[in-house]
């Protein structure tokens, strides 16, 4: 595993400038773009809210988050020196997260965390499994809308990319007795942030959850839900001096023959 070096993220930070800010409406999503050695905050504005965060290579979308790897190198709740892996082939850190402003809140009387990659995305397919109805405003629906207006796909294609999400503000765990999944309402208040360090270029798809602070309501129209807001920032000159992105997994591929 490559080490977390503090000492850099934190050298990085000191000084950088903000560039660019996207906000991402209530029940849907927005597409966002962070250049190699840049970095990128995820930042409640008006009241509780989940994020569900997409992540693929900038220059090549068959490389994506991979949350089943990220969950099983690091933990099934992320948070300051932690890193986002990307599917294999590839295997790599997409991102490192660099500050998280709800680390305090460590593990609650039911087990429950913030920043889970153990949950899916909440999607219209279980959804109409459950209910018989249809719902378009789903996590899945929404990053497939964003990224199809972002690259000019059909929904159709634009949904092959769509993949498990890091949960961001999310508070969720396993009960004690059954061992089911659960999500209680978020902690998340305004003025907390969740921020990144880009190991590469990446395109990112953030979706303002339906469910609000999924602490009552799901996959409905009745949860209150606030907007997201994602600032991105440049680090000062020379703050990347000597510093390289990671290289692709150096596997050879070959599995035996």
């Amino acid at each position: 595993m490559p080490p977390f070096d503090r000492a850099f993220y934190e050298q990085v930070r000191q000084d950088m400038a903000l560039v660019e800010e996207v906000v991402v409406p209530p029940r849907d999503a927005a597409t966002f773009t962070v250049p190699a050695g840049h970095l990128f905050r995820i930042v409640s504005i008006e009241g509780p809210q989940v994020g569900d965060l997409n992540l693929w290579n900038a220059n090549d979308l068959s490389e994506r988050f991979f949350s089943g790897k990220t969950r099983q190198l690091h933990a099934t709740h992320v948070t300051t020196g932690d890193r986002l892996w990307s599917n294999m082939p590839f295997l790599r850190p997409l991102a490192t997260i660099t500050r998280d402003t709800l680390d305090w809140y460590g593990w609650d009387d039911d087990g429950g965390g913030v920043h889970d990659v153990i949950g899916t995305r909440c999607d219209p397919y279980t959804n109409c499994l459950l209910t018989g109805g249809e719902y378009h405003h789903c996590c899945h629906s929404n990053l497939t809308r964003a990224l199809a207006a972002e690259r000019g796909l059909t929904l159709e294609a634009a949904e092959a990319h769509v993949h498990d999400v890091l949960n961001v503000f999310m508070c969720t765990g396993f009960t004690r007795d059954t061992h089911q999944y659960f999500m209680k309402a978020s902690p998340v208040r305004p003025g907390d942030y969740l921020e990144m360090f880009a190991e590469i270029d990446l395109l990112g798809a953030l979706s303002a959850c339906p469910g609000g602070d999924c602490g009552n309501q799901h996959s409905s129209d009745s949860a209150a839900c606030y907007p997201l807001k994602v600032e991105i920032y440049a680090p000062r000159p020379g703050a990347l001096d000597g510093w390289t992105t990671f290289a692709r997994n150096g596997y050879s591929r070959r599995h035996g023959l």
